[in-house]
């Protein structure tokens, strides 16, 4: 959609999702990996209505030997969390909860129709308390607003204290689609920070590599610090030979 608030307004529900994924497993090879969340967020609002998320849920607790990753910033996924706890038990299952501050003002105006990040943070121990592979995706990182050294150590001493089993923050970027949403807001509520977003995204959506390194050290120091899993035990640890490389896209190669 061309017009960003449209995303928000026009929403596309796809019919008979069970049987339709029942179809697409047929097509899965060994090692390769489903990844449920990683472009909308399957727990956005309308599921609460539809139940495309639980009907794919309910899919996949009939299978076995599947790697499957979910992501989302919605408290509405403990609804499914028996449902989790099937799929778990016959496949590799990791879930991420979204956090990208634990400011609740900042995070009202960054994500105003999600739950506040305490309460995704109380999601977080209620998963790893059920024995669910839990992590918290604390992405995007955003210059100047959620990536100071305090903030994000903030965000990870918190996610460990929840029983977070990992944890990455991708610095955030800007596609054409998202960039005409972005910037508007950026300039009615962080005026002073336009020059420098206009200098470091000039004619890319990526930050310099100088930046992702900064904050792939920091976040790797700080999971040390509060005992958070290397890379090598993420929530996904197949051998990387077995990966395919959606997984390796998705979810291994997150800065961290």
């Amino acid at each position: 959609m061309r017009n960003g608030a449209d995303f928000e307004r026009k929403i596309y529900v796809k019919q008979h999702t069970g049987w339709l994924l029942r179809q697409e497993l047929k097509k899965v090879r060994n090692g390769e990996s489903i990844a449920i969340g990683a472009a909308t967020d399957p727990y956005q609002p309308a599921e609460r209505r539809f139940e495309i998320t639980r009907a794919l849920l309910e899919e996949l607790a009939l299978h076995s030997g599947l790697n499957v990753g979910l992501i989302t910033k919605s408290t509405l996924i403990l609804r499914d969390l028996e449902l989790l706890k099937a799929v778990a038990r016959q496949n590799r299952l990791g879930v991420y909860v979204t956090i990208t501050t634990l400011d609740t003002d900042l995070a009202g105006l960054l994500e105003p129709r999600a739950p506040r990040p305490d309460l995704r943070m109380k999601t977080v121990h209620t998963l790893a308390e059920a024995g669910l592979n839990v992590g918290v995706s604390c992405s995007p990182v955003l210059p100047g607003i959620t990536d100071s050294p305090a903030a994000l150590e903030s965000v990870i001493r918190a996610a460990a204290e929840a029983g977070a089993r990992s944890l990455f923050a991708n610095p955030l970027f800007l596609k054409p689609c998202s960039e005409q949403v972005f910037m508007p807001f950026l300039r009615e509520h962080f005026p002073e920070l336009v020059p420098m977003y206009e200098k470091r995204y000039s004619g890319r959506a990526f930050l310099p590599a100088e930046y992702h390194r900064r904050i792939s050290a920091l976040v790797s120091k700080l999971r040390e610090k509060y005992g958070m899993p290397s890379r090598e035990q993420r929530l996904y640890t197949a051998p990387a030979a077995q990966r395919g490389p959606e997984q390796m896209r998705l979810f291994a190669s997150r800065v961290d």
